[in-house]
C-alpha cells in the first residue's frame, strides 16, 4: 500500500456586528456581538472547510455554498462541514489532523475549546487529540484589534490508501 498524502490551507474572516449570535467551532459563545455573514459566519468551521476542500483541489467554500444562494442563508456551518466531509469521504480520503488558529480580541475562547474540539470531532469522526484549536489576539492592531472582526486559519492533512 502506498499513501496519497495532501495538505490543505484554509482562511476565513468576518466582521463583528451587534445583534448577531457568535458561533465558533460549531459552539455558541457568550458575547454581545457576533460575526456577520450569509450563514452563521463561523470563521473557524469555514476555515476548516476551505482547508479540506483545498487539500482536494476542489475550490473553496464559496464555490460550493455561494452566498448568492438563499438556501444557505443563516445556515448552521456544521451542516457545511458535514457536506465537505462527505465530499472528502466520497474521494476516498481520511483526515489525519487539523490545526487551527483563531484571531480575535474578545471574548476569550479557552473555556470553549474542548467543546469546539468535541463538536468538530463528532462531525469529522476524528479523535479529539487530532484537532488543534488555538487562539490569539492581534495585540489591539488593525480591524481585529479594534474589535471589528475575527479571522481563522486552518491546515489539514488528509490521507488516502492506494493499492500498488
Amino acid at each position: 500500500m502506498i499513501q496519497d498524502i495532501r495538505i490543505g490551507f484554509g482562511y476565513d474572516v468576518h466582521s463583528l456586528k451587534r445583534g448577531r449570535k457568535l458561533f465558533l467551532g460549531g459552539v455558541e459563545i457568550k458575547s454581545e456581538i457576533g460575526l456577520d455573514g450569509h450563514s452563521d459566519a463561523d470563521v473557524l468551521l469555514h476555515a476548516i472547510c476551505d482547508a479540506l476542500l483545498g487539500s482536494l483541489a476542489l475550490g473553496d467554500i464559496g464555490s460550493h455554498f455561494p452566498d448568492t444562494d438563499e438556501k444557505y442563508k443563516n445556515i448552521d456551518s456544521k451542516e457545511l462541514l458535514k457536506n465537505v466531509f462527505s465530499i472528502l469521504q466520497n474521494n476516498g480520503y481520511k483526515i489525519s489532523n487539523i490545526d487551527c488558529t483563531l484571531v480575535l480580541e474578545s471574548p476569550k475562547i479557552l473555556p470553549y475549546v474542548k467543546q469546539m474540539q468535541k463538536t468538530i470531532s463528532d462531525i469529522l469522526f476524528l479523535d479529539i487529540n487530532r484537532i488543534s484549536i488555538k487562539a490569539t489576539t492581534s495585540e489591539k492592531l488593525g480591524f481585529i484589534g479594534r474589535k471589528e472582526g475575527a479571522e481563522a486559519f486552518c491546515n489539514a492533512l488528509i490521507i488516502k490508501e492506494i493499492a500498488e
